[in-house]
């Protein structure tokens, strides 16, 4: 079952067919002590909505705190070695690529994020700005993975090459991340041969492409889960982006224009158009 979230309130799809779900509020839609069970009551009482398709689907998200993983995937890590190698910190990405402990760090509040069709930002003092495709999950205030989305990192990499101390500067700021387009409910882990696959389109053609599966996933989501949750509560649940495995060539920078789009199947596709610019207190 994947979860809408929407200007008309909550969906859930099942079977191809959208079903309008009674719970408003998404915030207690995942704090539910059962939430696929509860989806599936709604399903089997309900009728097919007749109003999804004109609604506009919004970013997953409430009051949920997104957070992200580094270094979960050999790609990322060869990465993140090569950009701040300069600065002396590439011994650093190695070690924590095989320690117990991961990297966690705090990604985007509920404003910073951005859903379907709205535009992600580069930051104007970057000059290499790259997107990350990652498998995003959806925790639950009691710290349980109830569901899974797309998730879009963006990352000024020159930043953080500069100095690993610049990390929350590289990675947050406003419309630094993407999130969408729905939830998969399910607190079954996904398959390791689940694909990952990212265009990025300049001009009408395609500027890069990538693709990757979960097996390169060093990490097990649960773990990196477990972690988050070990010191830290979150009454409203969290979002934890899982990290990358696909990393543009270092000749390669996101341009004002370009398209992101970002497939993770089974849940769906992720499409960003990138801009550059202070944003309005309207935006």
């Amino acid at each position: 079952m994947k979860l809408y979230k929407t200007n008309n309130g909550n969906y859930v799809e099942d079977g191809g067919k959208p079903f309008r779900v009674p719970e408003f509020n998404w915030d207690a839609l995942v704090a539910h002590e059962n939430l696929g069970g509860y989806l599936r009551s709604v399903v089997e009482a309900g009728r097919p909505a007749t109003d999804f398709a004109s609604a506009k689907i919004l970013a997953p998200i409430g009051s949920q705190e997104v957070w992200a993983a580094g270094v979960t995937y050999f790609r990322s890590r060869s990465a993140r070695i090569a950009e701040s190698k300069d600065a002396g910190g590439g011994d650093f990405y190695d070690r924590v690529y095989t320690a117990e402990r991961p990297e966690l760090f705090f990604k985007a509040t509920p404003s910073r994020v951005a859903g379907p069709g709205s535009n992600v930002r580069i930051r104007a003092d970057a000059k290499w700005s790259v997107p990350e495709p990652e498998l995003t999950l959806l925790i639950n205030p009691r710290g349980q993975i109830i569901g899974y989305t797309v998730g879009n990192d963006m990352s000024s990499r020159d930043i953080e090459g500069e100095n690993p101390l610049y990390l929350p500067q590289a990675k947050v700021y406003d419309r630094s991340c993407a999130l969408g387009p729905c939830i998969l409910v399910s607190s079954d882990p996904l398959p390791a041969t689940t694909p990952i696959r990212i265009e990025i389109v300049r001009g009408g053609h395609v500027a890069f492409s990538g693709a990757t599966t979960l097996a390169e996933l060093k990490r097990a989501p649960a773990d990196l889960a477990a972690y988050l949750f070990r010191e830290n509560m979150f009454p409203f649940g969290a979002f934890l982006m899982t990290g990358t495995g696909i990393v543009p060539p270092d000749d390669f920078t996101l341009a004002p224009g370009d398209k992101v789009r970002i497939t993770i199947d089974p849940i769906g596709t992720l499409e960003n158009d990138v801009v550059q610019g202070r944003l309005s207190p309207a935006n």
